[in-house]
């Protein structure tokens, strides 16, 4: 199910006691209220609903948690966790939200630039000289 946004891309729909499993590669942009379980859920721009249930890796440029999500995280613009979101899994994004309530299990990594180890930049900038 699906329509066209302004933009001409498709917004795709899993809804309420709706079960999709396997891998998803979508251009465009998906929300669910359902359940998907799978390897890996790719898109542009994604929402998790308040009654999703997502147990894969996801991939986007922007991604919106109400829901539950087991598996890793990875945005190339913003994460926002909503306070009813509960997330299993490592969250690497330049920016991320987090509102009161959340759950959140896993490691994160902020970074304008997610190709670099973050690790490396933050020691070089201790040892910087002023």
């Amino acid at each position: 199910m699906g329509f066209q946004t302004d933009s001409g891309q498709s917004t795709n729909t899993i809804g309420e006691k709706s079960v999709f499993m396997g891998k998803f590669l979508i251009n465009g942009s998906i929300e669910i209220n359902g359940k998907f379980e799978g390897e890996v859920l790719k898109v542009d721009q994604m929402h998790i609903g308040r009654f999703g249930k997502v147990k894969a890796n996801l991939e986007a440029s922007s991604i919106v948690i109400e829901g539950v999500v087991i598996g890793n995280i990875s945005a190339n613009i913003r994460v926002m966790l909503l306070p009813t979101a509960r997330v299993l899994g490592d969250i690497k994004t330049p920016e991320l939200i987090i509102q009161n309530g959340v759950i959140l299990e896993g490691r994160c990594l902020i970074s304008n630039n997610l190709d670099l180890p973050a690790k490396d930049r933050i020691t070089k900038d201790y040892d910087k000289e002023e």
